[in-house]
């Protein structure tokens, strides 16, 4: 038996059950593993209250760390007792123990722990592709990233710096625009009283920027655009203040032909080669110590309504875990 989180219809953090069930053997090419961590991620939200439609009724969560217990059949490369870590697959996370396609796992290294492994995966996978795949970020670039203290933010703030480049963030609050100086940003706007594009202007000299990395959507859309450089790239990967309006494709011409893209982490990991090469650079580069994970929040599985309402009042910093 395993206790699981599950939701029977959509809502609020209060849809949130506790319950328990049975977990049955691993199927051919599936593991069963034992969660030691679980990460917690922005679009959980979006599962529960319905933005993402999710057949019902439905677990929950997508990112965990763990021990392997038992194999299906034709699964090769995994053995019981290995330290893995995963992103993807059906909702079902929030667990204590579940089933799971072996081709999602990847081995976590005995440098890394499982509450780093549970909290980088997303977030740090995201990370990976934001900078090196979707705009390959070089040395001497000048990105915007938003929500700049947040899990991606913070990441996203020192693998930059790592890389050679200047980086701007946009927070909501003093303390935050601290947080992120702390991960490598340069140069921090509080949103919530200063224009994000007039001080990108300033501080790029009126050139803008090649890049903006915007998981905030709706609110900061079009003054993101009004950050770039012409043939400028945006990136918008989230939507925590809401879906992106629609709006005309000529106005990426009237701002200087711009780009616009709107990625999907599981795009990207949809080949397991991709997966493994983007989880080596990821790891190698949390275990050289560029990039320090910030865990700020911790709770224990049951209460993850809690840690929804938390982060959806934007209350949280770094990565968020739930310890089954």
């Amino acid at each position: 038996m395993s206790r699981l989180i599950r939701f029977e219809r959509t809502g609020g953090p209060e849809v949130l059950q506790w319950v328990e069930a049975e977990v049955p053997p691993p199927l051919s090419g599936e593991v069963r593993i034992r969660h030691e961590a679980v990460g917690v991620n922005f679009i959980d939200t979006y599962h529960r209250s319905g933005l993402y439609p999710v057949p019902l009724p439905s677990g929950l969560g997508q990112e965990a760390a763990g021990v392997v217990e038992a194999l299906g059949d034709g699964v090769s490369g995994f053995a019981p007792g290995d330290r893995v870590a995963y992103v993807g697959g059906a909702l079902g996370a929030y667990s204590e123990v579940r089933n799971l396609s072996a081709d999602l796992l990847v081995k976590l290294p005995d440098s890394l722990s499982f509450e780093q492994g549970a909290a980088m995966m997303m977030q740090g996978l995201t990370a990976q592709y934001l900078l090196r795949r979707t705009y390959r970020v070089q040395p001497g670039d000048t990105i915007l990233i938003h929500a700049a203290a947040g899990g991606v933010g913070l990441i996203v703030c020192q693998w930059a710096k790592a890389l050679g480049a200047t980086v701007i963030g946009s927070v909501s609050s003093d303390a935050k625009a601290e947080l992120a100086r702390q991960h490598g940003c340069d140069h921090t706007i509080v949103y919530t009283r200063e224009s994000v594009s007039a001080r990108v202007r300033e501080i790029t000299g009126g050139a803008g920027v090649p890049v903006v990395y915007d998981s905030i959507g709706k609110d900061t859309f079009m003054d993101s655009l009004a950050c770039l450089r012409p043939l400028g790239m945006m990136v918008t990967f989230g939507n925590a203040s809401g879906p992106v309006p629609a709006f005309e494709p000529a106005i990426l011409s009237k701002m200087g032909s711009l780009f616009l893209t709107r990625p999907t982490l599981f795009h990207y990991t949809a080949r397991r080669e991709d997966l493994l090469v983007m989880a080596d650079e990821l790891f190698a580069v949390v275990a050289s110590g560029q990039v320090r994970l910030s865990i700020n929040q911790r709770y224990p599985l049951q209460d993850a309504a809690i840690a929804h309402r938390e982060l959806e009042a934007r209350r949280t910093t770094g990565s968020t875990i739930l310890i089954p």
